[in-house]
């Protein structure tokens, strides 16, 4: 198959996780997304999502993953690393390099933390250490507009606060479309997820990292903001830490040189 890309889901105690997996090396590369995989998981989406990794493909298998479905309301950012973990165990990957994107970050944190000998690498991007006042509050107004189903102002409050002004110029031109795009039948999962940022805290846990890790933000993030991914740095000793100049929550799409960073990071 096309990147050896493939679609499929782990078992773990009534529930799955899926996963989607691309690329041929023998090293392992996992992948958690953030928020917006509430939405939509990665099910049947490995074609779509592995152009952007061919840089890997050749020393590494690629893996990302959604959350367990299903996922119950009151469940933690915690739980969540520790089901990750149930599931690398569970496909025999015993040590990986691992990027968490936005909430897949805060999972990732307790990971490396709890199961550092799962952890080879680490990259936390455009992500934080606990909830602050500004992840708070962008939060809180997509659990409103979830509640009342409101899938339009959802849509169009993340990219407003993701993305560059030059990107939103283009962005701007399927808004009328987003009502009814990718909605989801509940937005059960997208509040459990959501729920579980609001009580988020790893402060406590990042003197626990020791393994080589790479912080990656924007300064220009307006849903973390720049001096979260400052706080993680300082947190995690001898971490390298990366701001992309002009670019916001959406860097890990925006930055050209996004994925060549992370590369140089891993292989050198």
């Amino acid at each position: 198959m096309l990147w050896n890309a493939k679609d499929g889901s782990v078992a773990l105690d009534g529930a799955r996780m899926d996963y989607a997996r691309f690329g041929r090396g023998e090293k392992h590369l996992v992948i958690l997304p953030g928020l917006s995989d509430a939405l939509a998981s990665v099910k049947g989406k490995a074609l779509l999502l592995a152009p952007p990794y061919k840089l890997f493909f050749d020393q590494y298998t690629v893996w990302m993953f959604s959350r367990r479905d299903p996922l119950r309301r009151g469940v933690t950012i915690r739980d969540m690393a520790e089901d990750q973990a149930a599931a690398l165990h569970a496909l025999g990957i015993e040590k990986a390099a691992v990027m968490g994107v936005s909430q897949g970050g805060m999972v990732v944190q307790y990971l490396a933390a709890e199961h550092p000998e799962l952890v080879d690498r680490l990259i936390l991007a455009v992500t934080a250490p606990c909830v602050n006042e500004m992840i708070r509050g962008s939060v809180e107004r997509w659990i409103g507009f979830a509640g009342q189903g409101d899938h339009k102002s959802l849509m169009i409050d993340t990219a407003e606060k993701s993305y560059s002004e030059e990107h939103l110029k283009k962005y701007r031109k399927i808004y009328p479309l987003l009502g009814g795009v990718g909605r989801p039948k509940s937005y059960e999962r997208f509040l459990a997820n959501a729920e579980a940022i609001l009580a988020f805290d790893a402060r406590g846990e990042l003197s626990k990292i020791a393994c080589p890790t790479l912080v990656l933000g924007g300064e220009e993030d307006r849903i973390v903001g720049a001096a979260a991914s400052r706080e993680l740095h300082e947190a995690i000793t001898g971490s390298e830490l990366h701001l992309f100049p002009g670019l916001g929550h959406a860097a890990y799409e925006e930055a050209k040189d996004f994925n060549e960073r992370i590369y140089r990071f891993l292989e050198g």
